[in-house]
C-alpha cells in the first residue's frame, strides 16, 4: 500500500475541499456497490434486475461531480466494487492506481470495435471495458444538399467544402455550410484525427501541434471561418440549436448519438424527412473521430473483483447493450450489438458504426482535459484574428509544454 498511500497524499488537497461528495451510499452491505452517471444510473436497476443482477446496489452520480466524488473516493478509501468513468478520466485513475486490471476474457465473444477497446489500454494493459460509445457524425440537412446536387456530403475535405460553398450560395448566403461552435473544442480535435495529428510527441511529455498533420487541420479549420462557411460564434450565443437547424441558419453540425433523439423530438414533424447523419471527411476521403462514451471499471482496492468483474460481462452481452441503448440511446461499443437488428437498419444510427471503425484513441494522459481546453481557447484566438495559423500552433505547443512540465520533469529522471 506504499505507493498508493502516497498518491492519496497528493490527492488529499484535492479531497479536502469536496467533502459533500465523499460517502454518500457507502456504508457496508451483502451487494455489490456499482457508481453510475446520468442517464445510464437512471436506467441502470432495471437493466441489472432484468439480467439477474437485481442485488446490484446502484449508487448515481451527477456527472458535474463524478470525477470529484471518484478522487475522493480513492483518497477516503471508500470506491464502490465497480462504476461507470469516462473515457478521459482513465489515464488520471490509473496513475493513481486505483483501476484493477480487466481479466483477459471479461470482453467474451462480444468483438469491442478495436479503436474503442484501444482507448481503454494504457501501456498494453486492459483497464477497463467500454460500455458505450458516443463517437461524432454529421447531423445535416439532407434537402439542402439534394437541392445543390448531393445525396450525402462528400467524405474528402476539398470536394466537402465546394458543397457547402453550392449550398450557401443557393440560400443567398442565409445558410452557413457548418455550425463549428468555438468553445466546443471537439470539432478540431476531429479534422486533426481525420490529418493524422498525434496531438503529443516524446512520449507525451510535449505538445506536437507545430507537426506538418495538426497544422494542415488548424489551416482547413480557419478555412471554413475565414471563407464565410461557418459563423464566428461560441455555444452561448445560439438559443436554440434545433430551432436554428430546421430554418436553415447552418446545414451540417457534427454532433453525438444523444442528438438522433434531440432531433426527432425537438424538430417539427415537416422536418422529420429532411435530415440525416454522415462519416466525418478526412483529406483523402472519410475522416477519423475519437471514440468517447464511457467504460466500466472495477476498483484495485476492492475484495469481490471477481463478482464485479462478472456483473461487467453480462452487461457487455448483446441484449444487455441493446437493452441500453432502447433505455437511453446510448450506442453499443461491441460489434455483436450492431450485426443484423434494428441498429444496423436504422439509416440515421447505421453511420455511427461505421464512423466508430474510424476512430482514433486520444493520448491517454491525466492532463488531456487541460490539453484540449488550451488548443480550444488558442484556436478561437485564431478565428478572431490574433493568431495565424503557424504562430496559433507555436501557441498552443507553448501552453502544452508548460502544463507537461511535471511529466518531462519525472522522464528526464526516469520517473515516468
Amino acid at each position: 500500500m506504499g505507493p498508493g498511500l502516497s498518491r492519496r497524499r497528493l490527492l488529499a488537497s484535492v479531497a479536502a475541499g469536496s467533502a459533500a461528495l465523499a460517502l454518500g451510499g457507502c456504508g457496508r452491505s451483502d451487494a455489490l456497490t456499482f457508481w453510475a452517471i446520468g442517464n445510464e444510473a437512471a436506467a441502470l436497476p432495471a437493466l441489472l434486475d432484468r439480467h439477474g443482477l437485481g442485488t446490484v446496489r446502484v449508487q448515481p452520480l451527477p456527472w458535474s461531480g463524478a470525477h470529484q466524488k471518484l478522487l475522493t473516493g480513492f483518497v477516503g478509501e471508500s470506491l464502490p466494487d465497480l462504476a461507470q468513468v469516462g473515457n478521459s478520466w482513465l489515464g488520471e485513475l490509473d496513475a493513481i492506481g486505483a483501476l484493477a486490471p480487466a481479466p483477459g476474457d471479461v470482453t467474451g465473444d462480444s468483438d469491442p470495435f478495436p479503436a474503442v477497446i484501444g482507448s481503454n489500454r494504457i501501456a498494453g494493459r486492459l483497464i477497463a471495458v467500454p460500455w458505450y460509445v458516443d463517437t461524432r457524425v454529421q447531423f445535416y440537412r439532407s434537402d439542402l444538399f439534394a437541392r445543390a446536387g448531393y445525396a450525402a456530403p462528400p467524405l474528402e475535405w476539398a470536394a466537402w467544402k465546394r458543397a457547402l460553398v453550392r449550398v450557401r450560395a443557393l440560400a443567398g448566403g442565409e445558410t452557413f455550410g457548418v455550425l463549428l461552435p468555438l468553445d466546443e473544442f471537439e470539432h478540431l480535435q476531429t479534422f486533426a484525427l481525420s490529418a493524422g495529428a498525434g496531438f503529443l510527441r516524446e512520449g507525451c511529455t510535449r505538445g506536437a501541434f507545430g507537426a506538418p498533420e495538426f497544422v494542415e487541420a488548424l489551416g482547413f479549420y480557419k478555412s471554413l471561418f475565414d471563407d464565410g462557411l461557418a459563423p464566428v460564434v461560441t455555444g452561448a450565443q445560439i438559443a436554440n440549436r434545433w430551432a436554428e437547424f430546421a430554418r436553415g441558419w447552418f446545414a451540417v453540425y457534427p454532433s453525438g448519438p444523444w442528438m438522433i433523439g434531440e432531433m426527432r423530438e425537438r424538430l417539427p414533424p415537416a422536418m422529420q424527412g429532411k435530415w440525416a447523419t454522415a462519416p466525418h471527411p478526412g483529406p483523402d476521403g472519410i475522416g477519423a473521430s475519437a471514440p468517447g462514451g464511457s467504460s466500466l471499471v472495477v476498483f484495485a482496492g476492492g475484495a469481490r473483483q471477481r463478482e464485479a468483474w462478472d456483473v461487467v460481462r453480462r452487461l457487455l452481452r448483446p441484449d444487455a447493450q441493446l437493452a441500453l441503448h432502447r433505455a437511453t440511446g446510448d450506442l453499443p461499443a461491441m460489434r455483436s450489438a450492431w450485426t443484423g437488428g434494428a441498429l444496423a437498419a436504422d439509416p440515421v444510427v447505421a453511420p455511427f458504426a461505421r464512423q466508430i471503425d474510424h476512430a482514433r484513441p486520444l493520448p491517454k494522459v491525466p492532463e488531456w482535459e487541460r490539453i484540449v481546453t488550451e488548443m480550444q481557447v488558442v484556436a478561437e484566438r485564431m478565428v478572431r484574428g490574433e493568431f495565424t495559423v503557424r504562430g496559433a500552433a507555436r501557441e498552443m505547443d507553448r501552453r502544452v509544454d508548460r502544463i507537461l512540465a511535471k511529466r518531462r520533469w519525472m522522464a528526464e529522471r526516469g520517473k515516468a
